[in-house]
């Protein structure tokens, strides 16, 4: 039961958008929607909708209201993902050690794949 728990945890937090915008909102803070869409690069406005949303559900960012015209979101790491940042950080560490010795397994995978 716990396994299970644990491998959808990890399944939901370990996605490339979750990763990117944990990383965004750690360099530059609060941010609004459309700044937190910016600096990741590359992400629609929907799947960063959702992405956004099932970090707020699992306790990872804070979203903040503001009552104006036009409505003002802000969104925040909070302590839990801050947690998450540090522990993928080794991660992050160990891709940018080894991603030339990565880029050649995936060359000569490559290679290999034309060749038959």
């Amino acid at each position: 039961m716990i396994e299970e728990l644990v491998r959808g945890i990890i399944g939901q937090v370990a996605d490339k958008w979750t990763m990117l915008i944990l990383e965004t909102l750690e360099e530059h803070g609060t941010l609004r929607f459309t700044e937190v869409g910016r600096h990741v690069g590359g992400i629609s406005q929907k799947m960063l909708t959702k992405t956004l949303r099932d970090m707020e559900r699992d306790g990872l960012v804070s979203r903040t209201v503001h009552p104006v015209i036009p409505p003002h979101v802000d969104y925040a790491l909070t302590e839990l993902g801050r947690s998450l940042g540090a522990a993928f950080c080794g991660v992050w560490i160990w891709a940018e050690k080894h991603h030339a010795t990565i880029e050649k397994a995936r060359a000569d995978f490559s290679a290999r794949q034309t060749r038959c």
